[in-house]
């Protein structure tokens, strides 16, 4: 057999999931790194874990149905009683400089944003209901407040 025909074939066997060399089927040091060389690849398995997620810093609240004319105050008047907050995002509208009709607050413990959510949620803020939950979730849709649910 000349060289050529050699790597020829090598490279058939390879094709076909042969081992190439080693003798005995073995992957070899790279396809190790790689994952095997062997069957398909596996990843740990993933927890379908439900429940609020933690942002980098703590835990985020969403408050939605807030009054276009409140401001940050008024959100950090209300939302300071139940523990230290981090954070707080209340968007204006461009156009009319009102509020967007959602806040975000952040909490450094979760249990004063669950505490929040606890007691604001479905209450009344400046007059109109607010709803309130976790701002992200692990795994599942729980706390996407007004999204509807798609599953069937």
């Amino acid at each position: 057999c000349s060289p050529d025909q050699e790597k020829k074939e090598k490279g058939k066997k390879l094709a076909d999931g042969e081992a190439g060399g080693g003798g005995g089927g073995e992957a070899s040091p790279r396809e190790e790194r790689r994952g095997g060389g062997r069957g398909p690849r596996r990843s740990a398995p993933v927890e379908d874990v439900e429940g609020p997620a933690k942002s980098v810093e703590g835990w985020i609240i969403f408050i939605t149905g807030v009054h276009e004319e409140a401001t940050e105050d008024d959100i950090q008047d209300k939302f300071a009683e139940y523990g230290h907050i981090r954070n707080l995002q209340m968007p204006l509208d461009r156009k009319t400089g009102f509020v967007k009709g959602y806040a975000m607050v952040e909490y450094e413990a979760r249990e004063h944003a669950q505490e929040a959510i606890e007691a604001s949620n479905g209450s009344k803020f400046m007059g109109a209901p607010i709803k309130v939950d976790w701002a992200f979730t692990a795994g599942g849709r729980a706390g996407r407040i007004g999204a509807p649910d798609r599953r069937q």
